[in-house]
């Protein structure tokens, strides 16, 4: 059954075989989580998206249907959608987190930069509206292609690729602020 496809597993899925899940859950969780916290940039609320996720996925495996959608850009789609409810709820953040201090040891040249780098692009994300955070995570960051991407976001393949070309270049004017900001500093 591991080497069966993801559409095979779902028809297992829809008549209750939980061993079919078990399998789907584990070649997909991790990806579902990667996405879910490039959108809402916090490891526990996306491992609670990619559980909340994949129990969807259970209780709707009869509605999957292999004739329209691939199951990959069926997932991302209940990911991307549960990460944008998610993003649009407020929220707070645990007091003890705010105990939390770095040791500020620096490690090599190399880490300290590559470290900012990611830091910086962390930022530019978060402040990108949620659809072109979709987009960019689905495209560049999980390496899907556009019309897969463009599926799982419920857009034309023209309308995302519009998208992604104003996420692209929001997401480089805000690399560039912050990193201006930071060199005034």
């Amino acid at each position: 059954m591991q080497d069966t496809s993801d559409e095979m597993l779902m028809a297992a899925v829809a008549a209750r075989r939980q061993q079919a899940f078990r399998i789907l859950m584990d070649r997909h969780m991790p990806r579902a989580i990667r996405v879910a916290q490039r959108i809402v940039r916090n490891p526990a609320e996306a491992d609670d998206i990619g559980q909340e996720a994949f129990l969807r996925v259970w209780h709707k495996a009869d509605s999957f249907d292999p004739a329209i959608a691939r199951f990959t850009t069926w997932l991302y789609r209940i990911v991307l959608n549960l990460a944008f409810d998610r993003v649009r709820r407020p929220s707070f953040a645990p007091i003890d987190e705010a105990a939390e201090i770095e040791s500020g040891e620096p490690g090599a040249v190399e880490t300290i930069i590559a470290r900012e780098q990611r830091r910086a692009l962390q930022d530019a994300m978060a402040r990108l509206p949620e659809r072109q955070r979709g987009a960019i995570a689905l495209f560049h960051m999980e390496g899907l292609s556009g019309e897969e991407a463009a599926r799982a976001m419920d857009l034309s393949a023209k309308a995302f690729e519009s998208l992604l070309g104003r996420a692209r270049a929001a997401l480089k004017k805000e690399v560039e602020n912050i990193e201006n900001d930071r060199r005034s500093r």
